[in-house]
């Protein structure tokens, strides 16, 4: 490479750099605030808690062995819906591609479903499946399907036709299309549309939760908004800003991967 590129590539990599530390201060910045305000009492810390008490919080939880036990409980019911999610929107979109009277039939219906809000048919899953994890699923299922459908199969409408002529023309059948052009054309658009999903999924896990479980994130918070425990709510609140960053950091990981 010419002394030009070399700098340029140093530019770009100062300024990712550069980025990354504002990011860190601008964090480190608020709870310091936060941390100050509360010492000095400027806020009330019963209400908004604290960083200090939401490490003690932490450290409570672990000592008791009750922080990764709620956390496994979420990651896993979210982690299932994802994957199950995943899977149907990709053959339902599949479907909706193949077929395009079946697609007009069901666009006013997906986005009716997708206008619905979730959470109305909780108590209606509750008494259909039961008070379990079942329905804790179903939620998240529920709240991330039909944005999921609705992206990928218009990334599928939208695919080069001349690609899938020249493929037709030697003879392709509609597997070796949706193989060759089909996945490949719009991969990036599937992977976006998990990096949204695996988001969607873990707040669909966090209301079923909240409406029923015994464990999980979504217990403690509501668990500690129902005993004024702030310190709790916050403390579940944090956890969740964690794991949605770690599972979109891990999603981006692959995304990256597959470029190469």
């Amino acid at each position: 490479m010419s002394d030009k590129q070399i700098e340029y590539l140093k530019k770009i990599k100062r300024e990712k750099i550069l980025i990354r530390l504002i990011q860190i201060f601008i964090v480190l910045f608020f709870l310091i605030i936060w941390e100050v305000l509360s010492k000095k009492g400027i806020i009330n810390s019963f209400i908004t808690s604290s960083p200090s008490k939401i490490i003690k919080t932490l450290i409570n939880l672990y000592q008791n062995g009750e922080l990764f036990k709620h956390i496994w409980v979420t990651l896993s019911e979210t982690l299932i819906a994802f994957f199950i999610t995943g899977i149907i929107s990709i053959i339902f979109s599949i479907l909706l591609y193949r077929s395009n009277t079946f697609s007009k039939i069901l666009d006013p219906y997906l986005t009716i479903l997708n206008s619905l809000p979730k959470v109305a048919l909780g108590p209606i899953m509750i008494i259909w499946i039961g008070a379990n994890k079942k329905s804790i699923i179903l939620m998240a299922i529920l709240i991330s399907l039909i944005v999921s459908i609705q992206s990928i199969s218009v990334g599928f409408k939208n695919t080069n036709k001349s690609r899938i002529k020249i493929l037709k023309t030697f003879g392709a059948n509609e597997t070796q299309i949706l193989l060759y052009v089909l996945l490949p054309s719009n991969y990036k658009i599937i992977l976006n549309t998990f990096k949204i999903n695996i988001g969607m999924c873990l707040i669909g896990v966090i209301m079923g939760e909240f409406l029923t479980s015994k464990s999980g994130i979504g217990y403690l918070i509501l668990y500690g908004s129902q005993v004024f425990n702030l310190n709790l709510v916050m403390s579940g609140i944090f956890i969740l800003l964690i794991m949605s960053l770690s599972l979109y950091l891990i999603v981006s990981f692959i995304e990256k991967h597959l470029d190469y």
